[in-house]
């Protein structure tokens, strides 16, 4: 019988503004000798890599590039309020809803980071279609988890998805399809976001 005890090996970042860079996006499961599941970023013998399925929303019909860059200015904001990455908040911004402020999802979540009417509460976010307030409120809940899971950022982006909860409950990223690709495509562009940046300061 296999434990409900999940480990993560190879996975640790920090969410601090020195965040070092992932190494491999990628991620891959197995189980140990001792029945743990195992969730690691670097292929072992007998692993499996995890499918990669994305929470289906409703895409933006502006197909202009200048969207990308229109909330600069409140990702910074969130980003320093909150002492998030940018480009963390930015990954999630693009995997969430393609930076479409009027998206929502089949579950109810709403605008830039699809924050759940509940959670945007919580969050203190009056009006949840408002860019800011939603960039704002979801930094804050980004920030949450992050002191929550020791600043790692695969626990940080699962509960993002799935909630802190269901973390907790199978001690590490869950076992959802949707949560497993949710996280690897995050962090892709979290680590290709960092990339773009980290070339612009030479």
């Amino acid at each position: 019988m296999l434990s409900l005890r999940t480990t993560l090996v190879g996975l640790g970042l920090g969410l601090g503004l020195g965040a070092s860079s992932v190494a491999q996006a990628d991620i891959y499961q197995t189980v140990d000798e001792d029945g743990v599941v195992v969730f690691t970023s670097k292929p072992r013998a007998g692993s499996k890599k995890v499918a990669i399925d994305a929470p289906t929303v409703s895409l933006p019909k502006d197909k202009n590039p200048e969207r990308f860059r229109r909330y600069d200015t409140f990702i910074h904001e969130a980003a320093s309020l909150y002492q998030i990455p940018e480009e963390l908040v930015r990954a999630v911004i693009l995997v969430e809803s393609n930076y479409d402020p009027r998206a929502v999802s089949h579950a109810g979540a709403v605008g830039l980071m699809q924050l759940m009417p509940g959670t945007a509460q919580t969050m203190m976010v009056e009006d949840i279609y408002d860019p800011r307030q939603n960039i704002l409120g979801g930094t804050r809940y980004l920030r949450i988890l992050a002191n929550m899971f020791n600043g790692d950022i695969f626990l940080t982006v699962a509960g993002y998805n799935a909630g802190e909860n269901a973390v907790i409950r199978y001690g590490g990223i869950p076992p959802y399809p949707e949560t497993q690709g949710y996280v690897t495509k995050v962090v892709e562009n979290y680590q290709r976001y960092r990339e773009v940046a980290a070339q612009k300061a030479r």
